[in-house]
């Protein structure tokens, strides 16, 4: 990179957004999203190259470092194609166009995101996420990939084109949700999205799914207001499940028991190493989730880790303005989780006599490291600091009044250390998650300082973020709001206002009718604005068509859909102020989801607990039961002996010899018992653990499997599973430098209608043999 004082400037330089500041110094001429970029493309007659990411995106920061810092890869974008570049915070209706389109493409995604467009209608032909500098690991060099696209816009035009139009076609199909007629949906939705949900429980680790493990709020959330209307054993069912995961995540390293609050997700399963971004959305709803938590089982442990949330966003997220940044980045000068990580020697450092003992003790330190750096294995080992249990199974009544004052001590060191980037940008929608959140927790905990904290960020929403129509801004930093909201923006800041007002009743503090009028009027403008003129109550998630498509979402992810939150906010308001007339607006937005809701219950889980919320309202379950077809999950299954597997796998061969030119190949087969199914390699949702074929032990062996597609689930035809038996080939050579001894391992989770096994991976008695110089020999 040169010298500050001959950087090259590009036309992200006049952007607030700090991501897209990150490349303003790039040799790349970069320019925003917006008309200019397309008229420059279709003048040149070049595709554009759309580069997405986020300012605390570790890939990001890695493929800008390889790429869009070289000069020589610049040229070649400079000369082949318009460049792109879009912060996905601060526009999330074109992250998830072009997330749909890449997911399409190459059936994963992520970030950054690398996305070629026609210049006439924005419509992408061809796509991915990181490339390297030079080929690896089956990807192809960014360069390579820029020059074959290049290559195919001059010399395959009408091919491009007929991809772009029916990879547009495949993405308006997924973003727009179905509507049709109503589907009646009531209790049996509820049930079977709890049962689906408590199927997918990891009874070994908590939580759902395997690795990588993400909190996911929405699951809990839908628990804790599901677990009020149903009969005792299937109460006690969610009760076991939700408290499972919440104690799991709260001794793990993916909570920071230094700092407070909570990295984005792990990497394991079982929450140790975490991938160390600290996300305000995530934080957001896991206070909530934890004060609630605390509320329903009075368990003072949850109560203090969300304390500890609200005081790691007041002290490292909140801004002078009031608002609360929307990030922390995972890495400090290049490292991922550098801020976070410990060794013995350094707590001993800072601590004296029993309290470093107790410190080493309870976070594990003096059995080893448990942290490497993956992408920098000269770095020493170290520690993310974790416990192994909550604190009361240990018989020390006074044990969490000295691990807080452990903790201050070890926080006030690490304050000195080079902290890592903050993205300083103000969502109005990560903002009113928060007013809501520290609104509920002020309820829950019974905290007035809690609901002045609320009312803080509430005026900070109010003052700087509304635009003139009344609704929220999507983004503000450095005294400038930019950017008309979209429908999830004005969703959570209705939500945020309805938990304020309630939150004023509650604790006898503030006019609850002034935040009641606020959240109405801007609920019916967003219904004005975001609605459909044509059909009652269906709500698109942009102000108007801009992109290719104009997205309607109903699944829910790491957020909630802004419908699922709207519903919420609705189900508030009418329960604060039954004279609104909300509840009709409520009845039109359930009727256009009700075609979502009926297709998967558990993929719309917020919308299904808000359908919950309002049958309550309405009175139309009975006391405490939710419905007949619970009968099946009234309590989680008893603990199966660990050996367990009702799975077999055979290989039609115990050797394969491979050379230079010698590829080798087999079957597998692999026998499920009846009653038991594993998920299928491309599962169809991410937080399922895939079926995988793959090497350990050694490098230099790469492995092809041909994955069957597998059959949708019979309780949810979104899941893909296989059952009795598949057989499948799998294909080897080598590959790069050999070393160690390479064994073949394969790896799946197994579940009956009930419960899932932990995942299972296997060795196979396939032994490997590499061919040497005209001779066998193995390593």
């Amino acid at each position: 990179m040169p010298p500050p004082e001959t950087q090259p400037t590009n036309a992200l330089i006049n952007e607030s957004s700090p991501y897209l500041l990150q490349h303003a110094h790039n040799p790349v001429p970069w320019m925003p999203w917006g008309r200019a970029a397309f008229d420059e493309a279709r003048r040149r007659d070049v595709p554009i190259f759309l580069s997405i990411g986020y300012a605390t995106c570790y890939w990001c920061h890695v493929m800008e470092r390889e790429s869009f810092e070289s000069h020589a890869t610049a040229k070649v974008m400079a000369d082949r194609f318009v460049c792109v570049k879009v912060d996905r915070e601060e526009r999330p209706d074109i992250d998830e166009a072009y997330m749909a389109a890449t997911q399409i493409m190459t059936g994963s995604g992520g970030w950054p995101m690398s996305v070629f467009l026609e210049p006439v209608e924005g419509r992408p032909f061809w796509a991915g996420t990181y490339f390297p500098p030079e080929p690896m690991h089956g990807r192809p060099s960014f360069v390579q990939v820029l020059e074959g696209v290049s290559s195919a816009w001059k010399n395959q035009r009408g091919e491009v084109m007929e991809q772009a139009e029916r990879l547009a076609d495949a993405v308006g199909d997924g973003l727009n949700a179905r509507v049709g007629e109503r589907i009646d949906v009531g209790p049996q939705a509820i049930a079977e999205a709890l049962r689906t949900l408590l199927t997918m429980v990891d009874r070994t680790n908590g939580g759902f799914g395997g690795a990588p493990k993400f909190p996911q709020p929405v699951y809990l959330e839908l628990l804790l207001t599901a677990r009020d209307s149903a009969d005792d054993a299937t109460r006690q069912a969610a009760d076991v499940a939700l408290r499972h995961a919440l104690d799991r995540m709260m001794v793990g390293g993916i909570h920071d028991h230094v700092g407070g609050g909570f990295h984005r997700y792990a990497v394991d399963v079982t929450w140790t190493v975490p991938h160390f971004e600290k996300m305000l959305y995530d934080n957001a709803q896991l206070l909530t989730a934890y004060a609630r938590a605390s509320r329903v089982y009075g368990d003072v442990g949850y109560a203090h880790t969300a304390r500890r949330i609200v005081e790691w966003a007041e002290r490292e997220m909140r801004l002078e303005s009031g608002g609360y940044a929307s990030a922390l980045d995972a890495e400090v000068d290049g490292r991922e989780g550098l801020n976070y990580l410990w060794t013995a020697d350094e707590v001993r450092a800072v601590l004296d006599g029993d309290e470093a003992d107790l410190a080493v003790s309870v976070y594990g330190l003096d059995r080893g490291p448990n942290f490497q750096d993956p992408h920098h294995r000269e770095s020493p080992p170290s520690n993310v600091l974790r416990l192994d249990e909550r604190l009361e199974k240990r018989d020390d009544p006074g044990l969490r009044e000295q691990l807080d004052v452990i903790n201050a001590k070890l926080l006030a060191v690490r304050e000195e250390r080079r902290a890592p980037l903050r993205d300083d940008k103000c969502l109005a929608a990560w903002n009113a998650m928060m007013l809501h959140g520290l609104a509920a927790a002020a309820i829950d905990l019974d905290d007035a300082e809690l609901l002045v904290k609320a009312e803080r960020t509430a005026g900070f929403l109010r003052d700087h973020m509304l635009g003139e129509d009344g609704l929220p801004m999507r983004s503000w930093r450095d005294g400038k709001a930019s950017i008309p909201g979209f429908l999830e923006d004005s969703a959570w800041c209705v939500r945020g206002l309805a938990e304020l007002a309630r939150a004023r009743i509650v604790l006898e503090s503030g006019d609850p009718k002034e935040a009641i009028d606020a959240a109405t009027s801007m609920l019916n403008t967003a219904m004005q604005t975001f609605g459909d003129a044509d059909r009652s109550g269906v709500l698109f998630d942009t102000r108007r068509p801009e992109l290719f498509v104009r997205g309607r979402s109903t699944y829910d992810g790491a957020t909630p859909c802004a419908h699922s939150v709207l519903l919420h906010a609705m189900g508030a308001l009418h329960e604060l102020a039954p004279d609104s007339g909300v509840l009709d607006k409520a009845k039109g937005v359930l009727r256009a989801m009700s075609p979502a809701i009926a297709d998967s219950p558990l993929g719309t889980a917020g919308s299904t607990s808000a359908l919950l919320r309002f049958m309550r309202q309405a009175q139309e379950l009975a006391e405490a039961v939710i419905d007949a077809e619970l009968e099946r999950v009234r309590s989680l299954p008893e603990p199966v002996d660990e050996s367990f597997t009702p799975v077999e796998i055979y290989a039609s061969g115990d050797r394969v010899t491979l050379g230079p030119d010698l590829p080798a190949e087999f079957h597998l087969v692999v026998r499920i018992k009846e009653g038991w199914h594993i998920y299928a390699a491309d599962p169809g949702k991410a937080d399922l653990p895939p079926l995988r074929v793959s090497v350990r032990g050694g490098t230099g062996v790469r492995v092809y499997a041909d994955y069957p597609k597998g059959t949708p689930w019979s309780h949810d035809e979104g899941v893909l599973v296989h059952e009795s038996e598949v057989e499948f080939p799998v294909a080897l050579e080598l590959d790069g430098e050999w070393s160690g001894r390479p064994m073949l391992i394969v790896s799946y989770q197994a579940c009956d209608d009930r419960r899932c096994l932990p995942v299972r991976t296997v060795e196979l008695d396939v032994a490997i043999d590499r061919e040497c110089e005209g001779e066998l020999g193995v390593d």
